[in-house]
């Protein structure tokens, strides 16, 4: 009687319980094959140990499904992993339902896009414009990793029918990160960033799906050249907000305003006239920069490299990363702008070049150049003389300075001029010898006569070439006496005596001007009155008696 009322109470503890039901369980003993569930009612369910992932400890809760309840005294079949799927089955239906992410793995690439482990032997399809916000060049790169989905098609079963796109989800998230982002932070605020990528003029950094712009003049107080030598792809950086327009979605980072910005005190550290021993950190062709500290450049000129040498490109004497001295001649705190000089820490041999070229001293130099004007020699190295066109010759007229000389030719000048304060020393040749126009001159007075040889006939006279190769002109219309009338003819006529002798007068003779201008003419009326000179002088010897023609001579 006994035994028949507890197998009554006892199959009345199975009135509550339906196959397929979910209950909780509690853990009440283990062994090697299987777990033992309480899942009330007096009746207890085995769950085979290779349904977990890890074991449970006694007391844990476990949910299962009743597979089958049996009758006369025989134990109540459960199974946890088909609890697992049922309940699975119903959060990913609810899921799509409601748009609300859910957790998957992308477990291997398949045609057109990934096969999705959803958990519970539920597997979803991700096509591969779906996995990612940007395009995914190399899918294998996203096998394993785990992230939410969102269900856009669900299917029961274990084959993957169910549609699911990651990039719903990350948009969604990028969308929520942007907008807490715009709606916490202010101008000043230091933001964590990965650096994306880099263009010419700076940086993106994502901020959480979105990017905000790292400006190249932003990367440093200092000058910048490569956005890359401060940041590297994909380096998780501390940036300061410093520009946010919710408007344009525009976000500006710094990170220089990490740091004070070093100009505000560099009168504290620095004056004119001090020297710094730092490396070139820019070469251009204007100059070099050079670092007076991280954050604060100089630049020195190309003009203030070399006292001496005329340098056109600063990399022929200097590379970046050499280590230099410098002074600080000057500085613009506005601009933020300092003048750097090379050149003031060596000797300026302008300073000692009247002592070693004094006007006067004759030496030989070496032709470096020649130009339409000129010709320059070097004196010593980085310093030049100018020789002029018209400093070779006192009397030859050179058109062309290579028919006197040519490039490295050595010749014999004099010094003429030294101008130290515009870095100029003038040369001459024709300084070397006595100027023939002021011997001429001295030899040869206006109005004295002199013997030449007829070197051409132009148009408006004949050239004469006297003593020290110096040409003179007859005009045409000197060429007659005083009684004879010019006609072309004369003029014609002394084509035909090139390179004979003539005499003539010395009308004019200018040394300044290298001019001379003589005159037949003059020699001719000259000649005239030293005949009728001597013709009066020998009447008066022959009778001394009265004679009115030769008093009306005298007078003339």
């Amino acid at each position: 009687m006994e035994n028949e009322t507890q197998m009554t109470q006892y199959l009345k503890s199975f009135a509550g319980i339906e196959d397929g039901q979910i209950v909780t369980g509690t853990v009440v003993q283990l062994n090697n094959d299987y777990v033992l569930v309480d899942v009330g009612y007096k009746s207890e369910g085995r769950i085979p140990v290779s349904e977990f992932i890890e074991l449970p400890q006694l007391g844990d809760k476990v949910n299962v499904t009743i597979i089958k309840k049996e009758g006369s005294g025989g134990q109540v079949i459960v199974s946890k992993k088909k609890a697992e799927a049922k309940e699975k089955t119903e959060q990913l239906k609810k899921a799509a339902e409601e748009k609300t992410p859910v957790l998957g793995k992308f477990s291997k690439v398949i045609k057109g896009g990934y096969e999705v482990d959803l958990g519970a032997d539920y597997k979803g399809f991700c096509p591969l414009s779906k996995a990612d916000v940007n395009r995914v060049t190399e899918p294998e790169s996203l096998v394993g990793k785990t992230d939410y989905f969102i269900i856009d098609k669900f299917h029961t079963g274990s084959k993957p029918k169910s549609v699911v796109s990651r990039r719903e989800y990350l948009e969604r998230k990028i969308q929520e990160n942007k907008k807490k982002f715009f709606d916490t932070v202010q101008i000043g605020d230091v933001v964590e960033g990965e650096v994306k990528s880099f263009t010419s003029f700076g940086a993106f950094i994502d901020l959480g799906g979105f990017d905000g712009l790292l400006h190249i003049n932003d990367m440093s107080w200092g000058h910048v050249t490569r956005p890359k030598d401060f940041v590297k792809k994909g380096q998780v950086v501390q940036l300061r907000l410093i520009n946010i327009d919710p408007e344009t979605q525009k976000i500006n980072l710094s990170l220089k305003h990490m740091e004070a910005d070093p100009w505000t005190t560099f009168e504290q550290r620095y004056q004119v006239g001090d020297v710094i021993t730092r490396p070139v950190t820019k070469i251009t062709t204007f100059g070099v920069f050079i670092e007076i500290e991280p954050g604060i450049e100089g630049l020195a000129h190309v003009s203030e490299l070399s006292w001496t040498k005329k340098i056109t490109n600063p990399k022929d004497i200097l590379n970046i990363g050499d280590v230099v001295n410098a002074k600080i001649l000057g500085y613009d705190l506005d601009k933020k702008r300092v003048s750097l000089g090379l050149k003031q820490l060596m000797e300026n041999p302008w300073d000692t070049i009247n002592e070693r070229y004094p006007e006067g001293k004759v030496l030989k130099a070496k032709v470096v150049k020649i130009t339409n004007s000129g010709a320059f020699l070097e004196l010593e190295d980085g310093i030049d003389g100018f020789l002029h066109i018209d400093d070779v010759s006192w009397t030859k007229k050179i058109k062309n300075m290579d028919q006197f000389c040519k490039v490295d030719d050595v010749i014999e000048v004099v010094v003429s001029r030294v101008e130290p304060e515009n870095r100029r020393i003038r040369l001459s040749v024709k300084a070397l010898n006595g100027n023939p126009w002021q011997t001429l001159k001295k030899d040869y007075p206006k109005g004295s006569t002199i013997t030449g040889e007829i070197s051409d006939v132009s148009d408006f006279g004949v050239f004469v070439k006297v003593i020290g190769d110096i040409e003179g002109l007859i005009s045409k219309y000197n060429l007659v006496g005083p009684d004879e009338e010019y006609t072309d003819d004369v003029l014609e006529s002394y084509k035909e005596k090139v390179g004979q002798p003539i005499s003539a007068v010395v009308v004019d003779i200018n040394p300044q001007t290298q001019k001379l201008n003589l005159s037949v003419k003059e020699l001719i009326k000259k000649n005239q009155e030293s005949e009728m000179a001597k013709y009066m002088a020998d009447e008066k010897v022959e009778d001394d008696t009265y004679n009115p023609f030769a008093d009306m001579l005298k007078k003339d």
